[in-house]
């Protein structure tokens, strides 16, 4: 008899508390404001694809610069392509000075020269440094070490590899929801290079 009134008081104490909400809870519908296609695209960084095939002994390299925008910036992300797809930034090992070959914004090609290495410069910062000019970054020089895009006229001794909060920035505004920066970094043949 006890346990008949406590399940008839739980019962009741929940018809009462469902009557006070307003009937049953029901999931907002596809169309509705606060569930747009707009909205969950706002929310999904645009997908850059690279090819490090050719980087050679920087391939780790590379990775870890890759990384480093990976996990600084939320509007757009770095991701390994697939076997036979086709690379928004290629990424070569030359002989050469770094440097980056854009196209446009998010596309281009990155020579990681080996003379910066010689020199003694630290091989993470190179690749996100060039990595940040494919992002649409202008070289900042002579740079203090703190910002990422100084490239080498840090000096050496820099290894500093994070991009500042400006660069930062300037990313997610090249990269965000209804940005206009596509069509301010649309360029043909741009060589940024990590050199002083």
């Amino acid at each position: 008899m006890l346990f008949r009134n406590a399940v008839r008081a739980v019962l009741a104490a929940a018809l009462a508390a469902l009557a006070l909400l307003g009937g049953q809870a029901v999931a907002a519908p596809a169309g509705s404001p606060g569930h747009t296609a707009a909205t969950k695209a706002a929310a999904e960084p645009k997908v850059l694809t690279y090819d490090s095939s050719e980087s050679a002994e920087f391939a780790e390299a590379v990775d870890s610069g890759v990384k480093v925008w990976n996990e600084n910036v939320t509007s757009v992300r770095l991701e390994k392509a697939d076997a036979g797809e086709q690379a928004n930034v290629r990424i070569v090992a030359d002989d050469g000075w770094p440097r980056a070959q854009t196209t446009s914004l998010g596309n281009g090609t990155v020579y990681f020269g080996r003379e910066a290495v010689d020199e003694g410069y630290n091989t993470t910062r190179i690749a996100a440094h060039e990595l940040g000019h494919i992002l649409g970054l202008p070289d900042i020089k002579p740079g203090p070490c703190s910002s990422l895009m100084s490239g080498a006229s840090a000096g050496t001794s820099c290894t500093n590899a994070n991009p500042d909060a400006s660069e930062k920035a300037e990313v997610e505004k090249n990269f965000g929801e209804g940005s206009s920066g596509a069509a301010e970094h649309q360029r043909k043949l741009v060589f940024k290079d990590f050199r002083p």
